[in-house]
């Protein structure tokens, strides 16, 4: 073989190389990059909550239909992780700016212990109700509902799952990318 054509094959092997190699990559190697920071759930429809708020109305999370919920569900005396947990939501709705009003906030008190009366006061836009333990058990919580905070769609599934300190940035862009892409709620 002369120089020439050994020239010209090494040409063409080095341009058709990427291309050889990138489709190989393509359609080889697994893809595990995923956008969302909470934990994707199975779509399923919410169970029924229904509570007592403090001032003594009924509550229902049907109620709450036709806005993304953020719930956290702990003890009603809402220690250091629940403070965390309210303050992560209450954090990320507000970063929402106009959007804000298509997010509601719940916090579902599990046990007779009373709230903190600060705790009113630092999250006004909360939604706060009573709840007996079991009317929780069908959320999807590997430890136990007070390690999560759970989103609910407008439509009543819940849909992702946040650990109870998440990252408040991650968290918001989750909200935002689902906010800007929904018609609903």
């Amino acid at each position: 073989m002369d120089k020439g054509k050994r020239t010209l094959l090494l040409i063409a092997a080095v341009c058709i190389a990427p291309v050889i190699a990138s489709y190989s990559a393509y359609y080889l190697l697994p893809v595990t990059r995923t956008t969302n920071y909470g934990e994707l759930l199975s779509p399923a429809p919410s169970g029924e909550i229904h509570g007592v708020r403090p001032d003594g109305t009924s509550f229902s999370l049907e109620a709450q239909r036709g806005k993304w919920v953020l719930l956290v569900a702990d003890s009603g005396a809402c220690a250091e992780g629940c403070q965390k947990k309210l303050y992560a939501t209450r954090q990320a709705r507000k970063m929402q700016g106009k959007e804000q009003l298509r997010v509601t906030r719940v916090f579902l008190a599990l046990d007779a212990a009373a709230s903190p009366p600060e705790l009113a006061a630092a999250h006004p836009d909360l939604v706060v109700a009573r709840v007996e333990r079991g009317a929780v058990s069908w959320l999807p919580a590997p430890r136990g509902v007070e390690g999560h905070i759970f989103l609910i769609d407008p439509l009543g599934n819940v849909i992702l799952r946040y650990d109870g300190d998440p990252d408040i940035k991650s968290l918001n862009k989750d909200l935002a990318r689902l906010l800007k892409a929904s018609r609903v709620g």
